[in-house]
């Protein structure tokens, strides 16, 4: 019986320590599966955190790669794809508005998407327009009751006829400097004359001469004194070529035409011919325009800037002639209101600048007829011609004849007017976020 017993216990002992072995071999192997399944977790983790780093990379690599393409003015399109190291970024970009361009990236490695946008931005170039009219060597002349609300400075001689005004101050440099027949009023600021030699003039202000004839001076006199020396076009060469290539890297088009009562948009672009807007056609400026051969506004068409340039001002370059017929509107990014009006000014405006070599007003590099209210014209090289009635912002030429009724009223914002420059200019990335 006693050993049937110690049988009896020893097999139960035998059966408790099994059991017990069992257990451990199961709770060891749970812990070994769990190690296993979390091992495999964070390796599966750790292969979607490298590949979507890998397509974060890519897209920043599309950036880079869209950023140089433009900084360099090499070759590219909207959209376009690169492939690299087992992946693919997609790069798109939008055009140029308000001189600043929207560039998205999405990087795909292994079918994980990473986005980035980033707003690549132009530079600004600065242009201060301190004078209602600058006039380079040939000088300014004014016909019957023409009228400047603004100072006038001119390399040349400043001449007049019958009831030609300037309210404000007039200056003609050099030491053949010499304003004639002209009225400087001072009701609304300045009414002071510098120049070598006055003659047949009347001046509310202060006069400042060598020579004088003629002349019935209010203020006090300064003589012997000659005009003060000439000064530079506000404008350089190089600007005006940066601009040409900021429209250049749009794309070049023969020619363009815009109907009669049609709307249309145009730039960045260079028109390698003509550019004509019908009388009633309207159109928006998205980017800087160079126009190669004429640029012909016919009557009531009216072109705008795009909201998107904000505070900022639009260029249209011209090789050749520009001609504003009449009633043609022009307004800045605060866009066109109808009725010949422009909604209410956030100091944005057009130029229109001509290249064309022209020292015959007659046959002038600008010509803007009647009521035409442009803002800025700009002749770096010619002659600019506002016919009878024409009124405009300011005037800037190397030569300057205004006829009968002629009006140019300085606005003073134009002493701080930022355009948008091209890539001679330089681009900046003023953001950059991942989006996705």
């Amino acid at each position: 019986m006693m050993a049937r017993k110690k049988i009896l216990n020893i097999n139960q002992k035998g059966f408790a320590a099994l059991f017990i072995t069992l257990l451990v071999l199961l709770v060891v192997l749970g812990m070994a599966i769990s190690f296993a399944v979390l091992t495999l977790s964070q390796e599966r983790v750790s292969r979607n955190i490298t590949k979507s780093t890998q397509s974060y990379y890519l897209a920043e690599a599309g950036i880079e790669d869209i950023i140089l393409r433009i900084t360099k003015n090499m070759q590219w399109s909207s959209p376009y794809n690169i492939n690299l190291a087992g992946g693919q970024t997609a790069i798109t970009t939008s055009d140029v508005i308000g001189g600043s361009r929207t560039i998205t990236s999405t990087g795909n490695f292994s079918n994980r998407i990473r986005k980035i946008q980033t707003v690549y931005k132009i530079s600004t170039q600065n242009v201060t327009f301190y004078f209602g009219i600058q006039v380079g060597n040939l000088g300014l002349q004014m016909d019957g009751n023409a009228v400047v609300h603004g100072n006038i400075f001119s390399n040349g001689p400043i001449s007049g006829s019958s009831n030609t005004k300037i309210y404000g101050d007039a200056i003609s440099a050099g030491p053949a400097g010499s304003i004639n027949n002209m009225k400087i009023k001072s009701s609304e600021g300045g009414g002071s004359a510098w120049a070598t030699t006055l003659t047949n003039c009347t001046i509310d202000g202060d006069a400042h001469y060598a020579n004088i004839s003629g002349c019935s001076v209010a203020g006090t006199h300064y003589t012997p004194e000659e005009g003060p020396a000439p000064q530079e076009m506000p404008i350089s060469q190089e600007k005006i070529t940066s601009w040409k290539n900021d429209a250049t890297a749009g794309g070049t088009i023969p020619e363009y035409y815009l109907g009669g009562n049609n709307t249309g948009s145009l730039g960045p672009v260079k028109v390698n011919g003509d550019m004509t807007l019908d009388s009633n056609a309207k159109l928006t400026i998205t980017g800087t325009v160079w126009v190669a051969g004429n640029l012909s506004l016919n009557s009531n068409s009216v072109i705008q800037l795009d909201p998107g340039y904000g505070s900022f001002s639009g260029t249209i370059v011209v090789d050749g002639k520009v001609s504003v017929d009449s009633n043609v509107v022009f307004c800045g990014s605060e866009g066109y209101a109808g009725g010949g009006k422009c909604n209410p000014s956030v100091g944005s405006f057009i130029m229109l600048l001509s290249t064309k070599n022209s020292v015959n007003p007659g046959s002038p590099a600008i010509y803007a007829t009647s009521n035409s209210k442009t803002a800025i014209l700009y002749a770096s090289a010619g002659f600019i011609t506002l016919g009878s009635n024409a009124k405009l912002r300011e005037a800037t030429g190397y030569g300057i004849y205004m006829s009968s009724n002629a009006e140019v009223i300085y606005e003073i914002g134009l002493a701080d007017i930022r355009f948008t420059s091209g890539p001679g200019g330089g681009w900046k990335v003023t953001s950059w976020k991942e989006i996705e």
